[in-house]
C-alpha cells in the first residue's frame, strides 16, 4: 500500500478511545468492531481515506478493552489506516490498522453518526512518516529485563526472533502487545523517539520485574 505523505493527512480524524490499547507508528493492532457507532466509523473510515486515531481516555473507568463513552481522551494518539478488514456473519468488522503518525487534539467536533471525530495536529509529529534509521537502544539490558519481566507475567517468547528483530519493530511491539497501564501506554506513546521509548520501556519492565520478585523490595508502579 502506497505510503501517506505529510501534505496528504487529514483535517479531521475519528477517534476509538480504548483504554490500555496502544498504537504506534508502523504497529499493527487487530481490533473487533461491534459496537453500532464504531460500526459506522468503520465503514465511514473505508468509504474514506481508511484512517482511524487511536486514543486513551484519561482517567478509564476500567482497565479493560471497551470504549469509553464521551469521557475526556488524552491529547495525543496515534492514527492508523485500515490495512485489513473483514465482515463477520453477524455484523462485526475484524480489522488491522497500520500506525501512521501520532497526532495532537486541536478541538473535537459534534457529529450525527455516534463516534467521536476531532480536528488532528500533526506538525509535532511529523517525523513519524519516516522510520528510525538509527538508535542507541541498550539491548542486552533490555532482553535481560524482559526475561525478568516475562517469566514473572507468564508470557513465553522466541528469544532468537526477538534477538534478529530491528530495534524499532521489536520496541513497538514490545510497546503495544506488553501488560503496561493505561498511563505507562501513554508515555510511550508521547516518547520523543525510539531511544527515548526504549529507555521508558526498561524503566518500567525493570520496575516491574523489581516489584513482583520475592527478592525485591517491594516497591509497585
Amino acid at each position: 500500500m502506497e505510503a501517506i505523505r505529510f501534505d496528504d493527512l487529514p483535517g479531521t480524524l475519528p477517534i476509538f478511545p480504548l483504554s490500555g490499547v496502544l498504537l504506534l507508528p508502523r504497529g499493527r493492532l487487530p481490533l473487533n468492531i461491534f459496537e453500532p457507532r464504531y460500526l459506522h466509523m468503520t465503514r465511514d473510515a473505508l468509504a474514506g481515506d481508511g484512517l482511524i486515531g487511536m486514543v486513551q481516555p484519561c482517567e478509564p473507568t476500567s482497565l479493560g478493552t471497551s470504549p469509553v463513552e464521551a469521557s475526556a481522551v488524552y491529547p495525543t494518539g496515534c492514527a492508523g489506516r485500515i490495512t485489513s478488514s473483514s465482515e463477520t456473519d453477524d455484523g462485526r468488522f475484524l480489522l488491522t490498522l497500520t500506525g501512521i503518525a501520532r497526532f495532537s487534539i486541536r478541538e473535537e467536533i459534534a457529529t450525527t453518526r455516534g463516534y467521536r471525530l476531532v480536528v488532528p495536529e500533526w506538525q509535532a509529529w511529523r517525523g513519524d512518516l519516516v522510520e528510525a534509521a538509527t538508535a542507541t537502544i541498550d539491548r542486552p539490558r533490555l532482553v535481560a529485563g524482559l526475561k525478568a519481566y516475562f517469566r514473572l507475567n507468564g508470557i513465553t517468547a522466541d528469544w532468537e526472533a526477538i534477538e534478529a528483530t530491528p530495534d524499532e519493530r521489536l520496541v513497538t511491539s514490545l510497546s503495544m502487545i506488553c501488560p503496561f497501564a493505561p498511563s505507562e501506554k501513554q508515555a510511550l506513546l508521547e516518547a520523543a523517539d525510539l531511544d527515548e521509548r526504549a529507555r521508558i520501556m526498561i524503566a518500567l519492565i525493570e520496575m516491574a520485574a523489581l516489584g513482583r520478585s520475592p527478592e525485591g523490595d517491594g516497591v509497585r508502579h
